[in-house]
């Protein structure tokens, strides 16, 4: 007699029995769950699944669509494998990077012995669409990691075999469509014909491969042009391809041999270069006229330290730089605007007071001395504690804060007078070529450790909230980014490393019932693929100093 199992189904608020062994597909279909925007993926007892996951005991499931992160992610993982699978067929002796996220999509880099041209991208187009035609299952399978690992490198793919030789695991999965074998760590879609909407464009020098919108997922997201964003991003590929630092697996292996102390010093080396290089564009142009600096960016990108930095390299050009932070202008708790929840909106410009702001700004400018106030969070109001400043003939005012470059902050300051700089952390370093780390995962991480020592928030806490952090940046922050005069890039090529150790029992702290388990869960997942970094090898004066604590910067 076949064993049954109990399942209760979120979505509709009922139990039923089945056979154990069933699929989440199978108990989608018996259910009869409806969901507005196309199928993507379930969580199973709060952990994210694949739809081909079988049930062999009682649990908990809740059918998520596109229109959920974690589901896009499913979608966009599955895109990905179906391109490399066409570049595989088309190029068999060519390499696709799959870069990063920008303009809306995600940049890949395809190495092949001839130049990237509209006819190859249409290529790649029309053998993605047969391949989706045919509706291929993306199959997971087991095995001894050694094994697996040969299976890799026996086809040409060493940055998944690095990665999965120095994960640690005994055993270790890999994914096939048709014959292609590759390597991701979340979820597939069940078969490629799941893949309704897509396209690949030449963008620059490479690809730029696109997905559904989110918010409408009947259309694609529009491309929005983020040049200097880009730019960024390629910097830094640039030095880690002459070191051959590009993915996580080639961390490790120079973990091993012992060159961290070394790849530490000169990442430190570089930050401080480009922050260097910042101020003494700020001296130049304070000879034409700038006076103030605006510093943004989003939550946890390191701004802060960066500041503290920026002053630092703005003394040795003999300039005098007074600092003013835009949270200190935050107004009363009480008055705070509202999101769609009806939860205070501290992402909002108008969080901020900003008549008083430009009341003081406008009395600082005109040589009077001005009382700053300072925002007292466990009071939820602005106190004095006698803070005053006066702007002296090489004094420049560096006003940091998330809404910088919002040109509603400062509406009567003639452009001229303003030098503006974004800071974000930008990830660069991948777990393997197919595989890259989103930006907003780097902070995410980060915010997890620094809201836990310093602010005594649980990890819970931070990911209940993120969700709002997210919305409030596409909103209020990612659209001015491009009008910065300079980018600074925070990310490190070794910190996933370093914070590890220090995140991990932040993250297995949250409770399996807890609605934050799944991303918790997820972000345990990928910080395991790399090799322990001790935190005392980073200098006192690193911005990631600023999360982990051990500053020589005062906060």
């Amino acid at each position: 007699m076949t064993e049954k199992i109990r399942i209760f189904c979120k979505n509709t608020g009922e139990y039923r029995d089945f056979d154990a062994g069933v699929s989440l597909l199978e108990i989608y279909d018996a259910m009869q769950v409806k969901l507005k925007y196309p199928l993507a993926g379930a969580r199973v007892n709060n952990k994210s699944q694949s739809l081909e996951f079988h049930c062999y005991g009682a649990k908990d499931v809740e059918f998520i669509d596109i229109t959920n992160l974690s589901g896009m992610r499913s979608y966009v993982r599955s895109l990905c494998c179906v391109l490399a699978k066409a570049v595989n067929n088309l190029f068999p002796d060519g390499t696709l990077y799959i870069e990063h996220s920008v303009s809306n999509g995600y940049f890949c880099e395809l190495s092949i012995n001839q130049s990237v041209t509209e006819e190859i991208v249409e290529r790649l187009r029309v053998r993605m669409r047969e391949i989706i035609a045919l509706d291929l299952p993306f199959e997971t399978h087991s095995g001894r990691t050694s094994d697996v690992v040969g299976l890799f490198r026996g086809t040409g793919k060493e940055d998944k075999a690095l990665l999965l030789e120095t994960s640690g695991e005994v055993y270790s999965r890999y994914n096939k469509l048709g014959n292609y074998i590759d390597h991701y760590y979340g979820a597939l879609l069940p078969s490629t014909g799941w893949l309704y909407l897509f396209d690949l464009s030449l963008f620059n020098y490479g690809l730029l491969l696109r997905s559904p919108n989110r918010s409408d997922p009947s259309a694609l997201r529009p491309i929005v042009r983020q040049d200097k964003m880009r730019g960024v991003f390629q910097d830094l590929i640039i030095y880690q391809k002459a070191i051959g630092m590009q993915t996580v697996g080639a961390l490790n292996h120079a973990n091993r041999r012992g060159e961290i102390p070394d790849i530490v010093k000169v990442s430190e080396t570089l930050q401080g270069r480009k922050i260097a290089t910042i101020a003494d564009e700020i001296a130049r142009r304070f000879e034409k006229g700038v006076r103030i600096v605006l510093i943004s960016g989003p939550s946890s990108s390191g701004k802060t330290t960066f500041c503290k930095r920026l002053q630092i390299e703005l003394m040795a050009n003999r300039l005098k730089p007074i600092s003013v932070s835009l949270d200190d202008y935050f107004v009363n708790r009480v008055d705070t605007p509202l999101d769609e929840s009806g939860e205070y909106d501290y992402e909002s410009l108008y969080a901020i007071d900003l008549p008083a702001f430009n009341a003081d700004l406008k009395r600082i400018l005109s040589g009077e001395e001005v009382a700053l106030p300072t925002y007292d969070f466990v009071l939820g109001k602005r106190i004095y504690r006698g803070n005053k400043i006066r702007i002296a003939d090489n004094s420049v005012l560096v006003i940091e804060g998330i809404h910088a470059l919002n040109p509603l902050l400062l509406p009567e300051i003639e452009q001229p007078v303003l030098y503006k700089v974004y800071v974000s952390a930008l990830t660069t370093i991948a777990l393997d070529n197919h595989n890259w780390i989103p930006t907003s995962d780097n902070r995410l991480i980060r915010r997890i450790v620094r809201d836990f020592q310093f602010r005594n928030y649980s990890a819970k806490e931070t990911i209940r909230r993120w969700k709002s952090v997210m919305l409030g940046e596409e909103k209020w922050i990612f659209p001015y980014q491009e009008q910065a005069d300079a980018m600074f890039n925070s990310a490190m090529l070794y910190e996933f490393a370093a914070l590890r150790r220090l995140a991990e029992p932040i993250l297995t702290a949250v409770s399996p019932v807890d609605e934050e388990f799944a991303e918790s869960y997820r972000l345990l997942k990928f910080l395991r693929y790399f090799n322990y970094i001790d935190v005392e090898e980073l200098p006192n004066t690193s911005l990631l100093r600023e999360f982990v604590g051990g500053s020589s910067f005062r906060y």
